[in-house]
């Protein structure tokens, strides 16, 4: 079933996206809602659990939006890399904004694929894993960091049954990348990233260009399922406010954009 939006007046103290923004505090919770002050509401998801992780924690979605393209946002997959959380949380009220978005996109967002990552600030799940090597890609290895077969995470299993389920237009995740940023595609996606370094000025970087990622989500996705998925390698400590400052108007054009 779709998951349901609100929109309820500011002044009645709605919260947003939880948890990545409640953990900074009120001050992080008065800036969320500037984005929304011209609307004069902010969203509040309706979260849907699609799994859970290695120590229990909810692996949760929620949507936004009714339009025939489907784009799907990841919030993240490294547990030590929390700089779109700013972006994961403000990326559904940029587009409410958006006049004739909610008829154009259904967007899903999958908040965090690692909450057990995140919650012990660890690259990897809570055995050690590194969710972005184990997906069912030709390039897999398996070993003791990227799991002795694909999917036999409970987090990246459960990422990879939902991508199968909606098979989106677009998949956007969000990384980072220590002293550097840009933006990296896989699959049939080149023309988007032109797009997104135009209007962000982060440059485009395919993925040949970088290390090898046996059975990286950008391998199945983009390799495997031919969709186009852009992965945003914002910089390693950048201010994640700063970082969607300087994405957002790139995030929304393609998001909204029809594959090219």
């Amino acid at each position: 079933m779709r998951a349901a939006f609100v929109l309820c007046a500011l002044a009645a103290g709605c919260t947003g996206f939880h948890p990545p923004l409640s953990a900074t505090g009120g001050a992080a919770a008065g800036r969320a809602t500037d984005a929304s002050a011209a609307a004069g509401a902010i969203w509040i998801p309706s979260w849907r659990p699609i799994g859970a992780s290695r120590d229990g924690r909810p692996v949760r979605m929620s949507r936004l939006g009714r339009g025939p393209r489907r784009v799907l946002w990841i919030g993240g997959i490294h547990g030590d890399e929390r700089e779109g959380a700013v972006a994961t949380a403000q990326l559904p009220l940029a587009l409410l904004r958006e006049p004739g978005a909610l008829d154009l996109v259904t967007l899903t967002i999958v908040e965090d694929v690692n909450p057990d990552g995140t919650a012990q600030g660890t690259r990897g799940n809570a055995r050690g894993v590194d969710l972005n090597r184990n997906y069912p890609a030709p390039n897999f290895r398996p070993s003791r960091f990227f799991g002795s077969r694909p999917l036999d995470q409970p987090e990246s299993k459960a990422l990879h049954d939902l991508i199968l389920d909606e098979r989106p237009h677009l998949v956007l995740v969000a990384h980072s990348w220590r002293g550097d940023h840009f933006v990296n595609f896989d699959g049939p996606a080149e023309a988007l990233a032109q797009r997104f370094s135009r209007l962000s000025g982060y440059r485009v970087q395919p993925s040949d260009g970088i290390a090898a990622t046996p059975g990286s989500l950008g391998s199945w996705v983009g390799g495997t399922l031919g969709i186009p998925i852009l992965t945003l390698e914002y910089q390693r400590g950048h201010d994640p406010w700063s970082a969607w400052f300087e994405t957002r108007a790139a995030i929304l054009s393609v998001v909204m954009s029809a594959r090219e």
